[in-house]
């Protein structure tokens, strides 16, 4: 059986067009490296928002507050470390969802799995770095 979020919301982007960097597309030195960088130059037409030229990135672009870091799946990210971080999760486990954090060794990380499917808590990384274990 799978956790159902409590509720998903329909999450409305204004862009999903990444913003790219004015002339990124003429210095070959950036490759596939476009990523956005404020053009300060004193006669730009970007910097100076002339029509028909390429749009720079501004708050009005952000996410809206009541969806703002959720996942696609609807829950919302909760950093796990140990067992006893889970036992937060028990009245909550249909909003939030635990993502068992880097620094967790193999045998606590099948503890936590363990744990978190007896709460009926959603792990997102769960098999994580258990396949490598297994392999060897």
């Amino acid at each position: 059986k799978m956790v159902v979020p409590l509720s998903k919301p329909v999450v409305i982007k204004k862009r999903t067009k990444k913003f790219l960097r004015h002339s990124s597309n003429k210095l070959k030195r950036l490759g596939s490296q476009q990523t956005w960088r404020k053009p300060h130059g004193i006669d730009s037409c970007v910097r100076r928002r002339f029509k028909s030229n390429m749009k720079m990135p501004k708050i009005g672009y952000g996410t809206n507050d009541a969806h703002r870091h959720i996942l696609p799946s609807g829950f919302f990210k909760f950093p796990v470390s140990n067992v006893k971080d889970l036992e937060i999760l028990l009245m909550h486990n249909r909003k939030y969802a635990a993502e068992i954090t880097r620094s967790v060794s193999i045998r606590k990380r099948k503890a936590i799995v363990d744990r978190a499917a007896q709460l009926d808590v959603k792990v997102i990384n769960g098999k994580a770095r258990l396949k490598t274990q297994e392999k060897l």
